[in-house]
């Protein structure tokens, strides 16, 4: 087995620019297609992330996910992927949570692991086959609306790989101070 020197990654923020080779942010942003709807009450940002599931009879499934908060800093221990759909994280509180993600590739280039913070308002959909950690949590435990890839049980769409001999950390992060 093969032992790396200690890496902390950098949290970044979270912008459709630097999140785009990864999947779509999701937020309701000015740029976003919107249109008035229940009578002027309310406003639609309309069609904020692409949700790619239909391949092989695919459908999509909703869910919520109550994650477990981390406490910082934190050593990645696992990575994963969904190659057969996209997988969408929407949090229903106004708390913060860290992203980890790696670009879409059958093997996960460990060198090429970045960290996004996600603020109030703003959600991830991982592409198909984006490489990315299970949810990171801050602050308190938290749940997320989940869209993903339901139907064929039979067609396996979780590959994971374990990450803790690469030896990366995530800092802890000021809130205050982002």
């Amino acid at each position: 087995m093969i032992h790396h020197a200690p890496t902390t990654l950098r949290v970044e923020a979270l912008t459709p620019e630097a999140f785009r080779p990864f999947g779509d942010v999701i937020q309701a942003h000015p740029g976003a297609q919107q249109f008035a709807v229940n009578q002027g009450f309310a406003t639609r940002f309309h069609d904020l992330a692409h949700v790619d599931v239909a391949d092989a009879g695919g459908r999509v499934v909703l869910s919520i996910f109550r994650a477990v908060a981390r406490v910082l800093p934190l050593q990645l221990s696992v990575m994963e992927r969904h190659p057969l759909g996209s997988q969408a994280f929407v949090p229903m509180s106004e708390l913060p949570f860290l992203v980890v993600v790696a670009a879409p590739a059958p093997v996960l280039e460990v060198q090429h692991i970045r960290c996004f913070l996600a603020r109030s308002g703003q959600g991830v959909n991982y592409a198909k086959g984006t490489w990315h950690h299970p949810l990171i949590a801050l602050q308190r435990n938290s749940d997320f609306l989940v869209l993903d890839r339901g139907g064929q049980p039979q067609q396996r769409n979780l590959d994971e790989v374990e990450v803790g001999n690469a030896s990366l950390w995530l800092p802890a992060v000021d809130m205050a101070a982002r």
